[in-house]
């Protein structure tokens, strides 16, 4: 008789009967590439705690470059309807096909780049969605970047950066680390940080700590504001985020844009609220549609 905790359609048993991760690399040469990204996370307590922190885990789940299969397990065994996984590393590809058949049918994989994948396409039309990965850290702000495109199609993300990334996308104004990435980010989700981990979980370790983030899509922008416009003015303002505002502002080459705004221009642009982002934004699309 199946355990009453466990979802009917995951096979626990079938999974843990899998070869160790370690095996599954030695047997398959999946050596971590640097070109790729790759650092394999092994600690199942920690695999184990990435999947709960997205629960629930009904609907689709899609992962990125799941290399050998850590957390790929880990979300099965937490009770994931279905799992899309993408992967671009044909090795990897062959060493999951065992976890495919331990899946029995919850388990997908996809060979692709997941710079390209549109992720509007992976599971049922109108279905829950969402993305929960350890990201390649070469491509990790690249891909957050495409998904917030498509934040109204996703139901969270819950990702793992380097910590600095991590820090960028949910810092405060008036922080040090606050800039483009913090805005755009927190314009269309709730964010907040849930827990590092160190470079000795990975094999092999990073040169820095990770942390996990989780972003949950808010039902409409925070403020409103034209997405292209809202991108000009952040990367005009933080492009010179020392300066006062009235002198950042100059480069979007656009006069009067504070006028009738709640903003002096003696402002620094790290220390305005997103809101204040979107409010230029706004301006600047008035002022181009003329």
């Amino acid at each position: 008789m199946p355990n009453r905790t466990e979802p009917d359609h995951i096979k626990p048993d079938r999974i843990d009967a899998l070869p160790p991760l370690r095996d599954v690399i030695r047997d398959y040469g999946l050596d971590a590439k640097k070109s790729l990204g790759q650092n394999f996370l092994f600690d199942l307590n920690l695999t184990g705690r990435i999947a709960r922190a997205a629960m629930p885990l009904d609907g689709t789940v899609i992962e990125i470059g799941p290399g050998p299969g850590g957390l790929t397990r880990a979300l099965l065994m937490a009770g994931a309807e279905q799992v899309i996984a993408i992967e671009k590393d044909r090795r990897a590809i062959d060493a999951l096909g065992s976890l495919v058949v331990a899946a029995e049918g919850s388990l997908q994989i996809i060979e692709a780049d997941a710079l390209e994948v549109d992720i509007k396409s992976l599971g049922p039309a109108g279905g829950k969605k969402q993305i929960v990965a350890n990201l390649p850290y070469n491509i990790a702000t690249g891909l957050l970047l495409n998904w917030l495109d498509d934040a109204d199609h996703l139901d969270g993300l819950t990702l793992m950066f380097q910590r600095e990334v991590g820090q960028r996308i949910t810092a405060e104004p008036g922080t040090s680390a606050y800039g483009r990435l913090a805005v755009m980010a927190q314009w269309l989700c709730d964010v907040r940080s849930l827990f590092d981990i160190p470079p000795q979980a990975f094999v092999p370790p990073p040169k820095v700590t990770s942390s996990v983030v989780q972003l949950s899509p808010r039902p409409a922008p925070l403020a409103p504001a034209d997405k292209t416009c809202l991108e000009d003015v952040t990367r005009a303002l933080f492009g010179q985020r020392r300066k006062m505002l009235r002198s950042s502002i100059k480069t979007l080459k656009t006069e009067g844009l504070l006028e009738g705004l709640s903003l002096t221009g003696n402002e620094r642009p790290e220390t305005l609220a997103v809101e204040d982002f979107c409010a230029i934004a706004e301006a600047l699309r008035r002022a181009q549609q003329g």
